[in-house]
């Protein structure tokens, strides 16, 4: 049990009911929300109630990251669970999906349960472990579905790499049919561009880098369009970052496939001249894309065509990324600048802010069937609380991560979370 929290004053923004309004919340001793609206604020306060002022903030459900890698098990010096959960909270996210790219890679029961014992003794956000789709994501065997998610694993993927057997696809795509299961997985062709290091264009030429076509992911990615309409399996594309992939899902849809996907908050805020002079920091996956495949990312978002959006949280330690450009390991840490990120698209008017907390709370809890992304009555009381017009300089020396790798080190944002709740409790504070 908790102690009763009342939020007033609030402009309360939750896309599972379509509601925007300024009113209050109430969370019970439960933990869950017992009202939240406008007609909260007749419903009186409970005994003994923390009650607070949110007076100029908005309160969103808590945001929900469906893309995030630590180090541990195996690599903790880059990355623990808690100290993820730290950063993620600072980010105002209350739950996220941890990727299986560990060491040993989370494909059985026992490495599933490892992951939520010690978010449960560890984390102060909720943390959900995605199993390997194939044994040690190698891509030949597939992992025991059915009990991997029994134990606690809410999608299945194959990490930072792309699935190249479309004989193992079409048989894990129809055995996780019997579970509900999502499959998630990057669109990423294992020849085309394998040598690549950025997007493919003037820029790479005029760099001396080898680049990455868009055709190696919209190749795959139509393949496994293909695959999850023949099959009638729960299909997510983990990543997209070229229209054309936008253009494909949407076409895909219309034939009757079941299939979502995400974009990552690089891939909207970044292209690829933020790279400059061979920024090791800005070498992510899929690559940073030109301006007008930027603009037609965000476009599409707007409209609906890409569903969530994801952090990409990838850490990456000095060893790994103070080298040169073509030799950095791929990623970016994201956790904590995610909402910031993407509050520039509501300030320049590009995407509504309904639609850009239903892409980073509702919409992936919905696809992944998690207990959160709403403020209805009896649901978690998960909150962010934000702050739209904050100013805040991104400094790397104060980022919670363990890692440092932010291509975001000293921008310049407007808005941040600047009080996060999981369960009804305070887990971040400015």
């Amino acid at each position: 049990m908790i102690k009763p929290l009342v939020i007033n004053n609030v402009r309360i923004i939750d896309p599972s009911r379509n509601l925007d309004e300024v009113g209050s919340i109430i969370v019970g001793e439960d933990g869950r929300i017992a009202a939240a609206g406008a007609s909260a604020r007749n419903q009186g306060t409970p005994n003994g109630a923390e009650v607070r002022d949110a007076s100029g903030l908005v309160a969103t459900p808590g945001l929900v990251d469906a893309r995030v890698f630590t180090g541990e098990p195996g690599a903790e010096h880059r990355e623990t669970i808690a100290s993820a959960s730290r950063s993620a909270a600072a980010g105002g996210v209350t739950s996220f999906i941890m990727m299986p790219d560990t060491d040993p890679v989370i494909d059985d029961i026992a490495l599933v349960e490892f992951v939520k014992k010690t978010a449960r003794d560890q984390a102060v956000v909720n943390v959900h472990p995605a199993a390997a789709l194939t044994k040690g994501l190698a891509g030949t065997e597939m992992t025991e579905m059915g009990l991997l998610q029994e134990a606690g694993a809410v999608a299945f993927t194959n990490g930072r790499k792309g699935l190249s057997d479309t004989q193992v696809l079409r048989r894990a795509m129809t055995y996780s049919r019997e579970f509900d299961a999502v499959i998630s997985l990057e669109a990423r062709e294992k020849y085309l561009g394998a040598n690549g290091v950025m997007n493919e264009g003037l820029l790479a030429s005029w760099l001396g880098l080898s680049g990455i076509p868009r055709e190696a992911e919209i190749i795959p990615l139509e393949r496994d369009l293909r695959v999850a309409g023949l099959t009638k399996a729960r299909y997510h594309a983990a990543q997209i970052s070229v229209p054309e992939s936008a253009e494909a899902i949407r076409v895909a849809r219309g034939r009757g496939a079941n299939v979502t996907c995400a974009v990552s908050i690089n891939n909207l805020a970044l292209n690829e001249n933020d790279i400059g002079e061979y920024r090791t920091f800005f070498k992510l996956a899929p690559p940073l894309r030109s301006e007008d495949d930027r603009m037609a990312m965000v476009e599409a978002l707007a409209k609906g065509d890409i569903d969530i959006i994801v952090s990409s949280h990838d850490p990456q330690d000095v060893d790994t990324k103070r080298l040169p450009f073509a030799d950095a390991e791929d990623g970016a840490v994201g956790l904590e600048t995610m909402l910031a990120a993407a509050l520039r698209l509501h300030h320049n008017g590009q995407v509504p802010l309904i639609r850009l907390i239903d892409a980073m709370s509702t919409r992936p809890a919905r696809i992944f069937k998690l207990d959160a992304g709403t403020l209805k009555p009896g649901a978690r009381a998960d909150i962010t609380l934000i702050d739209l017009d904050e100013p805040w300089l991104v400094a790397k020396d104060t980022l919670l991560s363990r890692s440092k790798n932010t291509p975001f080190e000293d921008a310049r944002f407007s808005g941040r979370a600047v009080a996060t709740y999981v369960s009804g409790r305070l887990v971040h504070a400015l």
